[in-house]
């Protein structure tokens, strides 16, 4: 069992769990769920937009813990301050040391950006519950879904007025793209291996069909990559670990985007 099956199989539990300490009727109640979606596909396409999206990543199987010294309420305002197109917030606690409560702290300080939760999802109760937090978009990780799933899933979130993400590894995956999904993501770090190369995004760039906002995520630590995606059509960039090493994440990121903005 590779790192990945070992994840999805912990995830179904924590579901299952979780199910019978907050119900789906519940969930509808909380005040997320009534909100309206903030879309980062109309952000990542805005004239001057950044691209970036930056992510809340306290640590991962591949890197351990990479910081937990910092808030996420802090480091999320500290972003959109920065002019990021948008955020990810990790709510994975077995591996990446995300919880919901982190998902609610960065849609409480940060009302009109886009927010993706980031997490494993499996099941649709997790659609609701991403809602219910205040997620504007989820993350479908095809590698780990088969395609009716992913399309069950994607088409849920759609009728929630949220966005989908789909992340892929390879041209195989791009197989589970369907019509409910907004963007596609291109994960350039193996989930097998967990080796890192750019080059992924830049060869699957053109089987993605034009219709889908293409976005790379893993690996980019700097602007000339940025650029050079920019060049396979990419408009958002996902960052978390670079960010989120240092000693201020927030600061980080401006600083990126403002070399960014200087061959915009």
């Amino acid at each position: 069992m590779n790192i990945l099956e070992k994840i999805v199989e912990t995830k179904k539990a924590e579901v299952a769990r979780q199910k019978k300490v907050v119900s789906v009727a519940q969930l509808k109640k909380f005040p997320g769920y009534q909100r309206k979606c903030n879309s980062l596909k109309t952000a990542l396409l805005k004239s001057g937009s950044s691209g970036i999206i930056a992510e809340f990543k306290q640590k991962s199987p591949s890197k351990g813990e990479i910081n937990f010294a910092v808030k996420v309420e802090e480091v999320t305002r500290g972003y959109a301050d920065a002019g990021a197109a948008g955020l990810s917030v990790l709510t994975d606690y077995e591996y990446f040391g995300g919880t919901m409560a982190n998902l609610a702290k960065a849609r409480e300080v940060n009302p009109e950006i886009p927010i993706i939760r980031k997490d494993f999802m499996v099941d649709l109760y997790q659609v609701v519950e991403a809602k219910a937090f205040g997620a504007d978009v989820i993350l479908l990780i095809a590698a780990c879904l088969e395609k009716e799933q992913a399309e069950t899933l994607a088409k849920k979130a759609k009728s929630l007025g949220m966005e989908v993400l789909m992340e892929v590894h390879n041209a195989e995956e791009l197989k589970l793209v369907n019509d409910f999904v907004d963007m596609v993501g291109v994960n350039n770090r193996n989930l097998k291996t967990f080796k890192v190369d750019v080059e992924t995004s830049v060869k699957l760039a053109e089987r993605i069909p034009i219709r889908f906002v293409k976005v790379s995520e893993s690996g980019l630590a700097g602007a000339e990559t940025i650029h050079y995606l920019r060049k396979s059509g990419f408009k958002g960039f996902l960052i978390g670990e670079t960010f989120m090493k240092t000693n201020n994440p927030a600061e980080a990121c401006r600083a990126l985007i403002v070399k960014l903005s200087f061959r915009t």
